[in-house]
């Protein structure tokens, strides 16, 4: 296997026995599952994926918990970031993709739709089996720009409801940007409006027109994710991670993963001993 070497692979999850936990965070996941089941979590909410289901990993998202059946067998597209991006065809339904995957990450394909996801890995398959001519990366950046299209196609339905612009696209995907990097310590909708030179009223707008959801949302979304991450970590004392999310005082900090997690903190530490325990 030679992951990196074009910035895309095809793998079947039998025939190169490989586990999907050694994709995740690294590479774009497609996972296109032909027999058996698989469950996951993306911290926040459960989904199990079955024969003709499509799964798609974004490299941002924190997919864990990952479980399969004895017989599940899936093929699996690896994209790198970087040649994602070089490769990206267009950013309007590029941000609306995002979106729309990253509250739907598995979807079942109907038989049109799975005709389609099959070609285009079968093309993927193909190319890279090719020798390289010295083009053969950018023959596959156009194979996979085939297969993005086609993949908004098949989920175009549900982004057609998502109504957007060049320029709003271009905000959000920035702004999302931001919030994930900075989420742990900053959470309020005015210091990314900042940061974009425009007002939260407007940042908050172009949220809510291409997700639906107020920008404030994705910014918990991200925080919720570092806080776990955090709380998990058992080498940490709960005061050293109220100390790196920056808030004021161990009140707060309380407060927070309570409204967040539904649990204190020292709550969510005991359940996590627990299920270590058992």
């Amino acid at each position: 296997m030679m992951e990196d070497t074009y910035g895309c692979n095809l793998m079947n999850t039998k025939r190169d026995v490989r586990q999907l936990t050694e994709f995740v965070g690294r590479y774009h996941v497609h996972v296109l599952v032909r027999q058996g089941q698989m469950t996951f979590s993306d911290g926040k909410s459960s989904f199990t994926s079955r024969q003709g289901d499509l799964a798609i990993w974004q490299m941002s998202n924190t997919i864990q918990r990952i479980e399969c059946s004895d017989d599940f067998e899936a093929d699996v597209l690896l994209l790198s970031g970087q040649f994602l991006q070089q490769y990206n065809p267009e950013m309007v339904w590029a941000s609306k993709g995002f979106v729309f995957i990253r509250i739907n990450p598995s979807f079942h394909l109907d038989e049109e739709a799975l005709r389609l996801m099959d070609d285009d890995f079968e093309q993927f398959r193909k190319r890279l089996q090719m020798p390289d001519t010295g083009f053969k990366r950018e023959v596959l950046g156009r194979v996979m720009q085939i297969f993005i299209y086609d993949l908004w196609t098949v989920c175009q339905h549900g982004l057609s409801q998502m109504d957007t612009s060049d320029n709003t696209a271009r905000i959000f995907l920035r702004f999302l940007a931001l919030a994930q990097q900075n989420a742990r310590t900053e959470r309020e909708v005015a210091h990314y409006a900042d940061l974009l030179c425009i007002t939260p009223k407007y940042l908050s707008q172009v949220s809510r027109t291409i997700t639906g959801l107020p920008a404030s949302q994705w910014i918990q979304f991200y925080a919720s994710f570092e806080l776990v991450s955090l709380l998990n970590d058992t080498t940490k004392t709960l005061t050293e991670v109220s100390d790196l999310m920056h808030f004021e005082n161990i009140s707060h900090f309380s407060h927070y993963v309570k409204k967040m997690l539904g649990k204190s903190p020292s709550e969510w530490r005991n359940k996590l001993f627990t299920a270590i325990i058992s």
